[in-house]
């Protein structure tokens, strides 16, 4: 299956370091070899880079390791493909237009029986995708649940996390999903999280050799939350989700959290 990224900063922060550890799962230390996506936020704009290469072998994945973008929201996916064929048009992270805000959503995991589960009508998919497909549907009952009054980011993404419980029905459902400035993760079987901030430490990343001493990149009021599929140091404390569990990152905070019952 493929695996996510996604960063929350309460300032302006570049991803290069875990970027530059995933990057090596797509095709050198890992199988997800069928495409790469990212996606920047400023303000209410966002630049996306989106490569059906391996991402070990891109040299777009390249540029944006060693151009850092800063931004206080990130979302990164790398594929293995198990829906669509390998092209441009089904590679994450994928995005849709509502309340005059990009939303951004990447997924790891294989839908069953989605078409008849999951019908759509307004946010039609551009790809063959299971994952789009079902990012259509979600942003589909968000239209039809709030209409044009966007309510505030608890009542949003709690609801949102009632609809993900409905998806996991269908198969395995690991979500990043942003509005540039909220990030939030769900969580079926395999997702990790963790917060950074002062004081700040050395880490070293476990698909390149690469260490980086927080300390002195960072001031004493950063704030920095990475998500991930899967670890990528091997010397920080990871906290693993639950089947079932949602978060919800504001600024490199915590605000919201929850957990189906299973």
């Amino acid at each position: 299956m493929c695996e996510l990224l996604a960063m929350s900063a309460n300032v302006p922060t570049d991803i290069c370091f875990s970027f530059s550890g995933l990057m090596q799962r797509g095709g050198n230390t890992g199988p997800h070899k069928d495409g790469w996506g990212i996606t920047f936020y400023e303000g209410k704009g966002c630049r996306s880079f989106k490569d059906p290469l391996p991402s070990a072998e891109s040299p777009i994945a390249h540029l944006v390791t060693d151009y850092p973008i800063k931004s206080e929201a990130v979302v990164c996916h790398i594929r293995q493909a198990n829906s669509g064929e390998v092209n441009l048009e089904n590679t994450h992270p994928f995005i849709r237009q509502i309340w005059g805000r990009h939303w951004t959503y990447a997924h790891n995991g294989q839908l069953a029986d989605y078409k008849q589960a999951l019908p759509v009508k307004y946010h039609m998919p551009v790809g063959q995708t299971d994952s789009e497909h079902a990012f259509c549907w979600l942003m589909d009952q968000i239209h039809l649940r709030f209409g044009t009054a966007e309510p505030d980011a608890k009542t949003l993404f709690t609801y949102i996390a009632s609809l993900c419980d409905d998806i996991r029905k269908l198969g395995v459902f690991n979500l990043i999903l942003t509005n540039g400035e909220c990030i939030f993760a769900y969580c079926t079987n395999n997702l990790h999280w963790i917060t950074r901030r002062a004081p700040f430490g050395k880490a070293s990343l476990i698909d390149a050799e690469m260490v980086v001493n927080f300390h002195e990149e960072t001031t004493a009021n950063d704030v920095v939350t990475v998500i991930a599929t899967r670890p990528l140091t091997d010397d920080e404390q990871w906290h693993k989700m639950a089947t079932g569990q949602w978060q919800l990152f504001q600024l490199g905070e915590s605000i919201a959290s929850g957990k189906a019952i299973t």
